[in-house]
């Protein structure tokens, strides 16, 4: 370990003499109150230190002493239900020692050292494993069973393991490698944060994430182990996007970080899951979440390492095998950070001030994604999915990190502030939207949920564009000039705005939608357009079309629980056909 002196303060930047033997990223105490800090430049024995806390008070000739150790994560039994500030220090830990006002320099170990959790094995004495088995199984929570791996590195026959009652630093198992050195296991195994976590392989992204909300699942879907951006301005919904697909999403865990976001914002979070049932459970949403708070009055330079912290945590759990969905929450926030700290390390600045490297930086993050085999002797199948808010100064799309962010992400889902102060939630724009996963789910879609899915997709997003093109000529010229092909469009376009893309997030029913329903709700309202269109070919005014008073059933269609779904699209189908007919027969009749 090596020590030396602060030399210079410059707010979150601490320039500290005689540091000739420390390595790049390792972690630092810096001063009397040993404050956590991280080497991030290094010129002869002078070395430039991210620190953590506010450096308020600092002077030269303080102390400043490295651990020789690199900004590692503790993971084991414990994580889940956790609320850790960005550097993994549990909350509620740092609460009972320092009150409701965070003190600096506070030592907390990440996950609580005098719990004992059950430990049932899964191999046996004398039994051969390898980087990535499981050796045994701690029930976490009622609904993640907490899998304890053979760390990286470490592999040969187990000498000891046995079932009991362990903390997560007691040794659980031994294993003697080929060369006759003996590894000891706990619960309990660190990670670098700025090092990926290796994996065997990497599959391709040809499922989909299914999230219960119709305009991403439909028209811009997620793959599983995928990347996506929600960026969008001030009060367009992205906390509620993501808070819906925390719930709702087909993931196993969630992990949430909360990256320099308003302090009420990551309070309501904070107050929320404890309180979300999780659907498919029953049991609290915090039984399956991981919450990463790092709110705008603390520190900026924890910002960036919290990004680092929840990703690591989030691919150790995809090791295990599940579906990890992770939800950053802003990644503007970090890059801020980022700007901040390139600042005062006097580097030359790129567009609009943030670094040169701002671009390669994200791309690290995003790239941790992906659907894996892991390693072990019987591999699973893990997949990580981020899903990354953007929080554009004024909603402008064309600054620095949306730009930098749309050119690593595959989705992009364009928050439209108009569509918010409409109340259509999710406020997600059907024509700047994208997803570059299309072609490839759109093969699982049509073969997992019906074979006309992509075909009836097409069709709504064309009758989407066809609206926003025959709007202009409204704006001009007043709906009466148009044909009445033309108004039927703007109506069927308008059914599928507030009838289908549409949803109640308060409404038990509504807030989720099952890919059959978002299938059948597709065929009612393009049944509709259809009917309607043969009925004015036989003679039907478009004013009768339009009032038809099926309409109304078809709006109340997404507020149809599951199971009584097939029976009410037969429902809508037939009294659909039968008030065109009859209005074709009174034309007819006249």
């Amino acid at each position: 370990m090596s020590s030396g002196t602060i030399k210079k303060v410059a707010g979150p930047l601490v320039v500290a003499t005689g540091m000739r033997d420390a390595n790049m990223f390792d972690v630092v105490r810096v001063s009397n109150e040993r404050l956590i800090g991280e080497i991030i430049e290094i010129h002869g024995d002078n070395a430039s230190i991210q620190v953590y806390e506010e450096t308020s008070g600092l002077k030269p000739g303080e102390p400043v002493e490295s651990t020789g150790a690199p900004l590692s994560v503790e993971l084991g039994p414990g994580l889940i239900g956790s609320i850790y500030d960005g550097i993994q220090r549990p909350l509620d830990k740092i609460m009972e020692i320092s009150g409701n006002n965070l003190q600096r320099g506070v030592e907390v170990p990440a996950l609580e050292r005098k719990k004992k959790w059950h430990f049932v094995p899964s191999v046996t004495v004398g039994q051969k494993v390898i980087t990535g088995d499981i050796i045994g199984t701690v029930q976490e929570t009622e609904i993640v069973a907490h899998k304890i791996m053979v760390p990286y590195g470490i592999s040969g026959t187990v000498s000891s393991i046995e079932e009991g009652d362990y903390t997560v630093i007691d040794d659980v198992a031994s294993i003697r490698s080929d060369d006759g050195n003996k590894h000891k296991l706990t619960l309990m195994q660190k990670w670098p944060v700025r090092r990926g976590r290796p994996y065997a392989k990497k599959l391709q992204p040809d499922m989909p994430l299914v999230t219960g909300q119709r305009v991403i699942d439909v028209l811009f879907p997620i793959a599983r182990g995928g990347t996506a951006a929600i960026p969008g301005p001030f009060g367009s919904g992205k906390t509620v996007v993501q808070h819906q697909l925390a719930k709702w999403a087909e993931a196993d865990i969630v992990v949430y970080i909360g990256c320099g976001e308003r302090g009420n914002e990551m309070t309501d979070v904070l107050n929320e899951f404890p309180t979300l049932k999780d659907p498919k459970t029953g049991y609290s949403l915090m039984k399956r979440t991981v919450l990463i708070a790092n709110t705008s009055d603390m520190p900026v330079a924890a910002r960036e390492a919290s990004i680092y912290t929840g990703i690591t945590i989030a691919e150790y759990f995809r090791d295990m095998g599940y579906s990890v969905a992770l939800m950053a929450d802003s990644t503007s926030r970090w890059a801020e950070a980022l700007r901040e700290m390139s600042g005062r390390l006097e580097e030359m600045p790129g567009e609009e001030g943030y670094p040169a490297y701002l671009g390669s930086r994200l791309a690290q993050f995003y790239e941790r994604a992906g659907r894996v085999e892991t390693f072990g002797t019987k591999s699973r199948e893990g997949s990580l999915s981020v899903i990354g808010a953007v929080s554009p100064p004024g909603g402008d799309i064309s600054e620095p990190v949306s730009q930098a962010t749309l050119r690593i992400v595959k989705v992009f889902w364009g928050l439209d502030s108009s569509l918010a102060y409409k109340r259509h939630f999710p406020a997600i724009n059907w024509l700047t939207s994208y997803s570059l996963y299309t072609d490839t789910l759109g093969k699982w879609f049509n073969k997992n949920v019906h074979e006309d899915w992509m075909k009836l997709r097409g069709r709504i997003l064309l009758l989407l564009h066809e609206e926003s093109e025959l709007e202009e000529i409204v704006r001009l010229v007043g709906m009466d000039a148009l044909s009445a092909p033309d108004r039927l469009k703007m109506e069927a376009a308008r059914s599928v705005r507030e009838d289908f893309l549409q949803q109640d997030a308060f409404n038990e029913t509504d807030m989720h939608a099952s890919l059959e329903k978002e299938y059948l709700m597709m065929k009612t309202v393009l049944a509709y357009y259809d009917e309607s269109s043969e009925g004015l070919k036989n003679g039907i005014s478009i004013d009768t079309v339009v009032t038809l008073p099926v309409r109304e059933r078809i709006g109340r269609f997404k507020y149809v629980p599951e199971a009584e779904v097939q029976e009410e699209y037969n429902g809508i189908v037939k009294e659909l056909h039968d008030e065109i007919s009859d209005a074709a027969g009174k034309k007819e009749e006249s």
